[in-house]
């Protein structure tokens, strides 16, 4: 799997971002040409928040978490990875590598237990509103787990190092875990 920043070499990430960029100037100019306008402000809207939030990711001072969100559905994974921040931007740049770090742990757990044929998807959504709490991140999974128990232990045992996993849910279509640490 190559969804690191330090496997990546310029070409890559010029040509997996033309593709995306290519894909979306092709589903505009394919509405345009069924006349299929409202579809087309539909896609270019949802092109400008894309966009925006790229913006707010790479403006948060976390590289190694940004270079890690924004090139993880790049590489084959049986997980389909959104993300969404709320509130003003402000530097996180010291909690990077821990984010980073807790982040990837938990995605290729949750890649390694959930079923290959399902439709997978993970939405992360970092509050920034939380000034008692600091900063949480939501990771919100809903497909098929077929191994509850063992993310489940993993949530439980793992050193959190700077982070603290507030609350979790598990079962078999759904998990949700909130990880937070202050500022």
């Amino acid at each position: 799997m190559k969804n690191n920043l330090n496997e990546w070499n310029i070409v890559d990430l010029l040509s997996h971002s033309r593709h995306d960029w290519m894909n979306k100037l092709q589903l505009i100019k394919g509405n345009l040409s069924l006349q299929k306008y409202d579809r087309v402000n539909d896609i270019i809207e949802e092109v400008i928040i894309e966009s925006q939030q790229e913006s707010k990711l790479c403006n948060l001072k976390m590289p190694e978490f940004a270079s890690y969100l924004l090139t993880f559905n790049w590489s084959n994974h049986h997980l389909l990875l959104e993300y969404e921040i709320l509130g003003d931007i402000r530097s996180l740049e010291p909690f990077d590598e821990a984010v980073t770090k807790w982040s990837r742990s938990f995605l290729d757990i949750l890649e390694n237990i959930v079923d290959k044929c399902s439709e997978n998807h993970v939405n992360i959504t970092i509050d920034l509103n939380t000034s008692e709490a600091g900063v949480r991140f939501f990771f919100d999974f809903n497909g098929i787990i077929n191994d509850t128990d063992h993310i489940e232990n993993w949530l439980k045992a793992i050193d959190h190092s700077q982070l603290v996993v507030n609350e979790y849910h598990v079962d078999t279509y759904e998990l949700t875990t909130v990880i937070s640490f202050g500022i």
